[in-house]
């Protein structure tokens, strides 16, 4: 029997052992969310946690079974409902609507019972996704620490790079499968659905994506470390050829030369670097004759006092276009303060009226900004109405169509 082989009966029995112990927590994590975690001590569930048995989705959620483990037993169940005979994105996320109209329905219903079952159900299927990502990103990052390191050849470790690389495109592939807009309008305004398939899903994917690009970083680096090594390998081989055929070759001095081919006339000529030698006092009076024939400058010298900072023409432009902006909307302000207290005044009807060139954001900005830069006591004398409507019903965004401004009565 091979070392290999004995390591492998060692661990798999190992690993049975573990699913017989814990196998009454095991099938009670199996009907529901989380492993029960009572009489369970902290060396069985480490064990549990490095043997792939259990995983924790995040520090602030429980242990569960991991998604191989729950479909083993689903297969040794015979469980049809929760066998998954594909395991693609595409099909979970099928899955995920079917249980969530189910849900909706026995909300409806009133049917409690099935309900909590079917939100269950959800939780699993939304586990089961996020634990096959994970599961595929760790097998990236075993598969760097071990067949690149123990591939000899390095045409064998580019093709493990071009594997990985694939398996990086599709596990992308399957995350834009995704698409929370779709997800924000099937689950509504249920509370528990949108913290599961909204907030827990995005923010999970999101750790996926940012797993993904530092894996994808990682084997950029390697490929271009092989390429390296494999450019190196071949000038040594080529080199090793070339002197098995021609033994005898002996390489010239290139720097005698006065025709230096092609190939090595590529570096640009040294610079001599030099420096005066201040500790040798002989010297002295050549460095003073040296200073006396430098040339002196022909610019003239400029005062600190007297310069002043530069100014492009494209600022001036906007500090005028500003001034002015702000210069209209105070005389909007004065045209209201000529108007009977009872009768606003629209901001874009002024504008229309006045034949202003301001586009109307721009002006509807300012207004407001105007009025919020008055002292408290100057803002009592106005009143300040905002024509706004919600953005859409799943969001509190406000848009401000027009600004009414009336003094206060």
């Amino acid at each position: 029997m091979s070392e290999l082989e004995s390591r492998l009966l060692k661990t798999g029995a190992e690993r049975l052992a573990l699913l017989g112990k814990h196998a009454e927590r095991l099938m009670q994590g199996y009907t529901r969310d989380d492993v029960p975690l009572d009489g369970l001590n902290d060396s069985a569930l480490r064990k549990l946690l490095a043997a792939r048995v259990l995983w924790r989705p995040d520090e602030q959620s429980g242990v569960k079974l991991s998604p191989k483990v729950r479909e083993l037993i689903a297969e040794m169940l015979a469980d049809e409902t929760r066998r998954h005979v594909n395991a693609d994105v595409a099909e979970t996320l099928e899955l995920v609507r079917s249980l969530v109209h189910s849900y909706r329905e026995a909300r409806s219903r009133g049917e409690h019972w099935r309900q909590e079952q079917q939100l269950l159900r959800l939780r699993q299927e939304v586990d089961d996704l996020n634990g096959r990502f994970a599961d595929a990103i760790d097998s990236l990052w075993q598969r760097l620490n071990s067949d690149f390191g123990f591939v000899s050849q390095l045409s064998d470790k580019i093709r493990e790079n071009d594997r990985a690389q694939k398996q990086i495109v599709r596990l992308l592939d399957g995350l834009a499968l995704i698409d929370f807009d779709e997800l924000i309008v099937l689950v509504g305004s249920d509370g528990s659905l949108r913290k599961l398939l909204i907030s827990q899903l995005q923010q999970r994917l999101s750790h996926h994506y940012t797993s993904l690009r530092e894996v994808q970083r990682r084997l950029i680096e390697l490929m271009a470390r092989f390429r390296k090594q494999q450019a190196r390998s071949r000038l040594i081989s080529g080199m090793v050829a070339f002197m098995r055929e021609h033994p005898g070759f002996v390489p010239s001095n290139y720097a005698k030369r006065s025709d230096v081919p092609a190939l090595f006339n590529h570096a640009a000529p040294l610079n001599a670097a030099a420096a005066p030698a201040l500790d040798r006092a002989l010297e002295s009076r050549v460095l003073a004759e040296l200073l006396h024939e430098l040339p002196t400058p022909r610019h003239a010298t400029q005062t600190v006092e007297s310069a002043v900072p530069a100014f492009t023409p494209e600022d001036n432009l906007a500090a005028a276009r500003q001034q002015a902006l702000k210069q209209d909307v105070e005389r909007f302000y004065l045209a209201v303060l000529d108007q009977p207290p009872a009768e606003p005044i629209s901001a874009l009807a002024y504008l229309y009226d006045s034949q202003l060139d301001w586009p109307d954001e721009i002006w509807l900005f300012q207004v407001i900004s105007e009025y919020q830069g008055l002292p408290s006591s100057e803002q009592q004398a106005f009143r300040l109405h905002q024509d706004e409507s919600l953005a859409s019903p799943f969001n509190d965004l406000r848009l401000i169509h027009d600004v009414a401004l009336a003094v206060a009565v």
